[in-house]
């Protein structure tokens, strides 16, 4: 839909299905939402200027719910001269970013339910592991920029800041007062943890795209896809596979996704997307921000953990949700779809596989890779560095890519990425790569400085080699296992021949 070249209110005809507050030119921000009856000047102001310098923004926000709303820049964008990132713009007070702390001003139990999620402390990864990678072995310190006089990695910038978020930086001038400027190594970024000059934690914009804000686009899977992607979790491609992915595309235009009540099973029945499950109401659950709040598992860390826990550790309120309380919500989604007996015995599959990675590769593949690295740590000494070394490398992947996509898909029935992308290549990169390498480390460092440490590596090698996971591995399975292996191969033999 086109509006009318020149017109702040075109012939667009939206209801007013939110509420905002009207403040005079230069107020700043106020404490609580009041009905606005028409747009307040300084967004006539705005309006009247950007519809001709930034004609894509102008449309879009003609089509959004705050447009129908008499909510426009000025409501947004406003601050106060005392926040870190406010600077003058011809004439009033504003900020580039719009945080949490804004959009609290009339969604105060939404970002209050975002901000106690999973989602806002994406940017806690900062100087993990993972941003070492990004850091040290994939980038250096070549992009310097006033907020880095001593440089930041252009890979970290790049790549894990803008899903993770960052500490987005405002630039300061000669006196050390801030501008309202923001470093370049730090915006443009709507990563989902982003931290925001005002202290607040998280970007509504990361799912809600600015400046529509069309709840069509974010209960749309691509939208998860951005970040949800990629080796080491690729829900959007776990997704696409799995039955629930395949009658989204093939009945996209029957999802009802502009919707204003959305709900499973009464306003459309076609399919799931990541937010049905997630976030959005059912019969029995209302909408919820917190996107954590129905997963029982947390599957990113080495060992599949209850996700209240996670919680717990992170001090989060949900973590008093207990993990057989989110699989119960779970399961409501569930049953707008599949019988209770389906519903059941998926959760007995995908939590058997869940065993079986934690059994057989992550707890005795931990324990190796500890060993391992006290046999380097002796052998090299003042030369050992973290993730220097090719272990690292092939037990990050094992559990960081294989394992993850493994547990990954069969939480969300994609038996593809379950079996090729995940177990198969654990197991393939478990024996292949893994164990030699320990064999190596033992036969290399038998003598020397790190000898103790090596024969502890080889007799835990040797236990778990042994034990009934891995034994068919030295061809020490029993007979009985022979005999039942030969059993299911005679047995298929016969069906086909």
């Amino acid at each position: 839909m086109r509006w009318r070249h020149g017109g702040l209110r075109g012939g667009l005809a939206l209801v007013a299905l939110a509420a905002a507050m009207l403040l005079p030119a230069g107020s700043g921000r106020a404490a609580g939402p009041l009905p606005i009856e028409t747009l307040s000047e300084p967004s006539r102001a705005c309006v009247g200027c950007h519809q001709m310098t930034s004609v894509n923004v102008y449309q879009q926000w003609g089509r959004s719910t705050h447009y129908g709303a008499n909510v426009g820049c000025y409501e947004c964008h406003r601050a106060q001269a005392s926040d870190p990132d406010a600077f003058k713009h011809n004439g009033f007070t504003i900020s580039v970013i719009v945080s949490p702390k804004d959009c609290a001003q009339c969604h105060a139990s939404t970002v209050r339910e975002f901000t106690e999620s999973h989602h806002a402390k994406a940017a806690r990864i900062l100087g993990s592991q993972d941003n070492l990678l990004a850091e040290v072995v994939e980038g250096n310190n070549g992009f310097v920029t006033p907020a880095f006089p001593e440089g930041v990695s252009a890979a970290a910038v790049n790549g894990c800041w803008q899903c993770h978020g960052a500490e987005v930086r405002v630039l300061k001038d000669a006196a050390g007062q801030p501008t309202g400027q923001l470093d370049p190594a730090t915006w443009p970024n709507t990563g989902i943890g982003r931290i925001n000059p005002d202290g607040s934690e998280g970007s509504c914009s990361a799912c809600h795209q600015r400046h529509e804000f069309s709840v069509a686009q974010a209960r749309q899977p691509e939208e998860c896809g951005k970040c949800h992607m990629g080796p080491d979790h690729p829900q959007i491609e776990i997704y696409n596979e799995s039955k629930h992915g395949i009658n989204y595309r093939a009945n996209r235009e029957r999802m009802n996704l502009d919707a204003n009540k959305w709900v499973v099973g009464e306003d459309y029945f076609a399919a799931p997307t990541c937010a049905t499950c997630h976030m959005s109401a059912t019969r029995d659950l209302p909408v919820t921000h917190n996107v954590g709040l129905r997963i029982k598992w947390n599957n990113r860390p080495v060992h599949p953990t209850l996700a209240h826990l996670t919680d717990k550790k992170w001090g989060l309120p949900s973590a008093q949700v207990s993990g057989d309380r989110r699989r119960a919500d779970m399961e409501l989604v569930c049953e707008a779809c599949h019988a209770g007996s389906f519903i059941g015995n998926f959760f007995v599959q995908y939590e058997a596989l869940l065993t079986l990675y934690d059994q057989k590769f992550a707890t005795p593949g931990e324990k190796l890779y500890q060993v391992a690295t006290d046999v380097l740590r002796k052998a090299k000494g003042e030369r050992y560095v973290a993730f220097g070394q090719k272990i690292d490398f092939t037990w990050f992947e094992l559990w960081h890519h294989e394992g993850r996509r493994a547990r990954h898909a069969a939480s969300m029935q994609a038996p593809d990425y379950t079996h090729w992308h995940g177990t198969y290549e654990l197991g393939r990169n478990f024996y292949t790569e893994f164990i030699p390498e320990i064999e190596a480390l033992i036969a290399d460092n038998a003598r020397g400085p790190a000898a103790r440490e090596a024969a502890i590596l080889k007799e835990l090698l040797a236990e778990v080699l042994n034990s009934p996971d891995h034994r068919w591995y030295l061809g020490a399975m029993s007979a009985a296992e022979r005999k039942a292996r030969d059993q299911r191969r005679e047995q298929f033999l016969e069906r086909y021949k």
